[in-house]
């Protein structure tokens, strides 16, 4: 090599290997993807679409929304699980299509602690529980005697086997020391319609489908499955101001990469993410659909309230034996 080419890479060689590589690759620099497993037009794609577009505008690449609907949500699992490990493909993650489908499907293809790099968390939507207004019960307690009564075991519906309804039902019927019949549907729609016709008399979900129906007096709600009352329903006690503090629930979201992707990559995204939520349009948008914003600290501060909510399911699951059919 001659001595000037030799002259002229020193400083080149000199410069950080970290700004080297800077200055080599900038993250992102194509769109993402945000995988979805569900079908459009829920409220898991309302929520994806929102973020993936902040998030596309603070990253300045498009995020761009797949849809990936089936298997209570492995499909789309399972897609980001074994994705590049590169940033770029990331998971809209929730209570019951991450979580809780991890404990009651009978082949789950991954780990969600070990395959999966949490980014962070969005927001909760704390279930409502809900009951046709001709049960006698105004209360939770008075819902406990109902369910102890000895007659008829009070039913509840869900919008599956294996669902969050489903397993809040069954943590009602352990917390009340009774029997409560559980009544299956394809989805929180039909459910809802079979509870405001009486054939099944309680429900639980997150606030919004329930507002129209609470206003019109033909639900009624008993209390709210969370810790603080909900802004949208004020007047609606929680479960610990009625006196069961172990019965929460709620329909939260997060944001996930396959494990492996790099730390570097992790914070950008989970920066977006954090700018997204805190911005005030975000915010009340998210309030329509019943969610509370709770953007995590830091990624690993979301990776630990997956581990203490899967505990806390995985008792539920295991004294009931629920699996998905």
């Amino acid at each position: 090599m001659r001595r000037r080419t030799a002259l002229a890479l020193i400083p080149a060689l000199c410069v950080p290997p970290a700004r080297r590589a800077a200055a080599q690759a900038t993250f992102p620099d194509r769109p993402l993807r945000m995988v979805i497993p569900f079908t459009a037009g829920g409220s898991n794609d309302i929520v994806g679409r929102m973020i993936a577009e902040g998030m596309g505008t603070r990253l300045g690449q498009s995020v761009i929304v797949e849809n990936r609907g089936g298997a209570g949500g492995v499909i789309g699992s399972e897609a980001v699980a074994r994705a590049p490990k590169d940033g770029y493909t990331f998971l809209l993650g929730g209570s019951g299509s991450f979580l809780i489908s991890s404990l009651v499907q009978p082949r789950v293809p991954y780990d969600i602690i070990r395959d999966f790099a949490p980014i962070g968390f969005i927001g909760a939507a704390p279930a409502v529980i809900a009951v046709n207004p001709r049960v006698a019960a105004t209360t939770l307690a008075e819902l406990r005697g109902l369910a102890r009564s000895g007659g008829t075991p009070v039913s509840y519906a869900s919008p599956g086997v294996g669902t969050t309804g489903h397993l809040l039902g069954a943590l009602m019927a352990q917390v009340f020391g009774a029997e409560m019949d559980h009544v299956p549907y394809r989805g929180t729609g039909p459910a809802m319609t079979d509870v405001i016709a009486g054939r099944v008399q309680v429900i639980t979900n997150a606030a919004a489908p329930f507002l129209p129906h609470i206003a019109a007096g033909t639900l009624r709600a008993l209390a709210v499955a969370s810790p603080r009352r909900l802004a949208i329903l004020p007047d609606v006690p929680t479960t610990a101001e009625a006196g069961f503090p172990d019965i929460l629930s709620a329909t939260w979201y997060g944001l996930l990469a396959p494990a492996g992707t790099p730390p570097d990559r992790i914070a950008t995204l989970h920066a977006a993410l954090a700018a997204t939520l805190a911005d005030g349009s975000v915010q009340r948008r998210l309030a329509e659909e019943g969610a509370e914003v709770e953007p995590s600290p830091q990624p690993a501060d979301f990776g630990r309230y997956i581990a203490e909510d899967r505990a806390r399911w995985q008792q539920v699951v295991t004294r009931t034996n629920i699996r998905a059919e």
